[in-house]
């Protein structure tokens, strides 16, 4: 049987979110149903909810960052079972054919992932995250959560965590290199210190100097103010990797002149204007400019295996599920170090 779950949803674009029931589907033999004990709050979760980033499904149920525990399988699941502890991320299925499938890099699928809520699955039905009590997942996109890693401080790194994680290992960050993260936020936390656990030696390029004692402490050897003028000569062509993580509009031009000859500059922040920058930007130091998402399971399983050795989790502010309507408002005015995670005990209680 279908089970009704209590959830929280946004009814309609930028409304607040408010406490509601779903149906999830009835267990297919490929399926996992899952408690959800904790989950975690990503801004794209308010960009969706808001209809910034295009039609929106409505009414939606966010969350891509689902930390939990197995509480039945589908007759064909063998690798896992009750008890166990899981994860699932921002994609819920993908064709399974396509090179991208067959190479472990579902998130490129040709046909298209199916994203973890606000999407229309394979089957025609409207999915739905985890700002709830209990979610379906097809098992191939279910993660394990190693138990050195606490459930409520897992929860974002199946979102926060391989998107900082992905670029970091795919241009290199490890002993003897120099990465720079820009923004000591939800993302770029995790960025410093993925990158540190690594062997990357770690500069944070923010802002201001009001985290610099945050920065140092999760791991980055340097940190400084972009809006001290004098910055971006004193780093000029110090870095081998650039780690963009905030959604804003920057100048282009200056970041990549802190990269050494042969460095790239990768982007995982999605600002909601065009960017732009010179050529010769590039062309003088044989300079690239990437783009990075999220990475595949087999790779998101790679990343909570090594957050786990490493004793990692993500720097959160846990809240009950009636303060998200604060918790978002708190997310769009930068008041959080550094992630909020649900309590899912909370929804609908």
């Amino acid at each position: 049987m279908s089970t009704i779950t209590h959830a929280i949803a946004a009814p309609s674009p930028g409304a607040p979110l408010a406490p509601t029931t779903i149906e999830r589907r009835d267990l297919r033999p490929d399926d996992v149903l899952i408690d959800i004990a904790y989950a975690g709050i990503c801004h794209s979760d308010i960009h969706q909810a808001k209809e910034d980033w295009g039609e929106a499904i409505f009414p939606m149920v966010p969350g891509h960052e689902i930390a939990g525990v197995v509480a039945a399988v589908g007759s064909a699941v063998t690798k896992y079972q009750v008890g166990d502890r899981v994860g699932v991320g921002c994609m819920v299925d993908s064709c399974g054919e396509c090179e991208y499938c067959r190479a472990g890099r579902e998130q490129f699928c040709v046909k298209g992932n199916v994203q973890t809520y606000n999407a229309v699955g394979f089957d025609g039905e409207t999915t739905y995250g985890g700002y709830s009590r209990q979610v379906v997942v097809k098992d191939a996109f279910v993660c394990r959560i190693p138990d050195g890693i606490g459930l409520d401080v897992a929860a974002p790194l199946l979102c926060a965590g391989i998107t900082t994680y992905s670029p970091l290992r795919q241009w290199g960050a490890g002993p003897g290199k120099k990465v720079a993260v820009i923004g000591l936020g939800g993302l770029g936390h995790m960025a410093v210190k993925l990158a540190a656990a690594m062997g990357a030696e770690v500069t944070v390029l923010s802002q201001s100097l009001k985290k610099q004692e945050d920065g140092l402490r999760l791991g980055a050897t340097d940190y400084f103010a972009t809006s001290d003028e004098s910055t971006f000569a004193a780093l000029a062509g110090r870095f081998d990797l650039i780690l963009n993580t905030v959604s804003a509009k920057l100048p282009i031009d200056a970041y990549l002149g802190l990269l050494r000859v042969g460095g790239a500059m990768v982007n995982v922040g999605a600002p909601g204007e065009p960017l732009s920058y010179n050529a010769f930007s590039l062309l003088g130091g044989n300079k690239v400019l990437a783009g990075s998402m999220i990475g595949g399971i087999a790779e998101t399983q790679e990343m909570l295996d090594f957050c786990a050795e490493h004793g990692i989790g993500a720097e959160i502010e846990l809240i009950s599920a009636d303060r998200v309507n604060e918790a978002y408002e708190r997310v769009e005015g930068s008041d959080v170090r550094y992630r909020f995670v649900i309590d899912a005990a909370t929804i609908g209680a």
